[in-house]
């Protein structure tokens, strides 16, 4: 679907001060067209097709927000078309929920709906460990094999009888066996049997302290971007390069007043957008 952006809001020609500017220009615009759209939508009544239009149009507006989400996960060895739209099913969940009356930016009240879909996509749908095609299609067939020869035989069948069923290999149906525990983790808490040892989590290093902040370093960033770009340097100068008050107004050529009074209003933007539950 091709989606035409109002003039008001159509992306500027790109300038020469490099990327940077260039995407937040492009973040800027979205974020207008979305404000549109939002009242737009709000005026039509759902199901007829111009409420569809315009909905339709939220979610290609918004796309990019779903990819930056996904990428998040690019790791997890799952095809990142597959991650982009569970994810577009969370955006989509946040667009009819959004209320733009709530003073919040939409990217900020979607951004856990759509992150929430594709860990609880993770989590109910994938299995724990990743098995090539042909031998899950394979393991299918054994787990049916399996079954059947047990009701006719009253009893498990061997590996023999199994691949003599299917004919194939011993060697294919144990690896077949293999990689149906792929489907069920063990508890890392589990002791091990036999052994006495603790469970493995007890035996695995150390717990690294910093992997609380991640999330919300993540956060911190995705909300800094929705600052001027003034704002967003004076902030970085404080608090990444840890410089004082005085020296970034030395540096920006302003008072140490004003360096104060965009430091607060800075803090309440963030806190503002970041109401997601208010």
């Amino acid at each position: 679907m091709k989606l035409t952006v109002p003039a008001s809001t159509a992306p500027q020609a790109p300038s020469q001060e490099g990327p940077a500017p260039q995407r937040s220009s492009r973040g800027a615009d979205t974020r207008a067209l979305t404000q549109v759209l939002f009242a737009e939508l709000k005026e039509l009544q759902a199901g007829t097709p111009e409420h569809t239009r315009v909905r339709a149009a939220l979610i290609e507006a918004n796309l990019p927000l779903v990819r930056y989400a996904a990428a998040r996960f690019r790791s997890r060895n799952e095809p990142m078309e597959d991650v982009v739209q569970v994810g577009t099913i969370g955006l989509i969940n946040a667009i009819d929920r959004f209320d733009p009356e709530r003073g919040v930016q939409f990217p900020t009240f979607a951004m856990p709906t759509v992150v929430g879909e594709i860990k609880r996509y993770f989590r109910d749908n994938v299995r724990t460990v990743h098995v090539p095609r042909r031998l899950h299609e394979l393991w299918v067939q054994v787990n049916s094999a399996t079954e059947d020869l047990t009701t006719a035989f009253g009893r498990s069948p061997t590996t023999a009888e199994i691949a003599e069923r299917l004919r194939i290999t011993e060697e294919e149906v144990l690896s077949c066996i293999e990689a149906g525990r792929s489907y069920h983790a063990t508890s890392l808490e589990a002791a091990q049997e036999g052994d006495g040892l603790p469970g493995l989590l007890d035996r695995l290093g150390y717990e690294d302290p910093a992997l609380d902040g991640v999330e919300h370093r993540d956060l911190v960033r995705h909300l800094l971007v929705q600052l001027p770009e003034r704002e967003q340097r004076i902030l970085l100068l404080r608090y990444y390069s840890n410089l004082t008050q005085s020296q970034i107004s030395a540096e920006l050529g302003v008072s140490q007043m004003h360096v104060s009074r965009l430091l607060a209003r800075s803090f309440q933007r963030l806190r503002s957008a970041n109401r997601i539950d208010a």
